[in-house]
């Protein structure tokens, strides 16, 4: 399987539905540590994504489509999630540069996403952030033999490290502000970043 143009594609609008059928879930663990919103406003941002995909040329390159979600979910989506997503996809869009396929620079594209929103929300492991699902997930990514493997990789570690919140202490965003009270919640951005990458790898 080739990721190219068309792979992408079918990456962005398989976590289109995925947020729309669980924003509900999202907000939810959003309302218990944060502002109750990042389901509805995820879900809000890939709706207006997948209107503008379909306006996109037929020969968008994969750079292309990444910088159209950059794009549109800084445009559309409130809250913090909306700049460290925009950015995230932007810098991937970049590292993508105009190649047909990402399969030579995968592990480069992940990077430089997760990069992009160390650089915008200055988080790092063990915050309870997204960070720590994104920053398994590329390193389980780098350690992988292929593309193909490097996404099932990097979405397994996305989804343990979103687990691997719940016992910490907030030291980043509106749940910093309870302390310990946060302790036994999921961090809900990594939960929506296990979200993006299990859809990545079954795309």
């Amino acid at each position: 399987m080739a990721l190219d143009a068309a792979w992408t594609r079918r990456w962005i609008e398989l976590v289109a539905d995925r947020v729309a059928e669980r924003k509900a879930e999202l907000t939810h663990l959003d309302r218990d540590i944060g502002d109750g919103d990042h389901g509805e406003n995820l879900d809000r941002g890939f709706t207006a994504v997948r209107a503008r995909l379909a306006d996109l040329d037929a020969d968008a390159t994969p750079g292309a489509i990444l910088k159209l979600v950059a794009t549109t979910l800084i445009s559309t989506v409130g809250g913090a999630s909306g700049p460290l997503y925009g950015t995230a996809f932007l810098k991937a869009s970049m590292a993508a540069g105009d190649a047909a396929t990402l399969d030579d620079s995968l592990v480069d594209v992940l990077a430089a996403a997760r990069d992009g929103i160390v650089a915008r929300g200055k988080a790092e492991p063990g915050d309870k952030t997204m960070i720590d699902a994104w920053t398994p997930a590329v390193e389980a990514a780098g350690a992988a033999p292929d593309p193909v493997a490097a996404l099932a990789a990097a979405a397994d570690a996305a989804e343990a490290g979103a687990a691997a919140t719940e016992p910490l202490v907030a030291r980043k965003g509106r749940a910093s502000y309870l302390g310990e009270r946060a302790i036994g919640h999921r961090d809900p951005g990594s939960e929506s970043t296990a979200l993006i990458l299990r859809a990545a790898a079954d795309a």
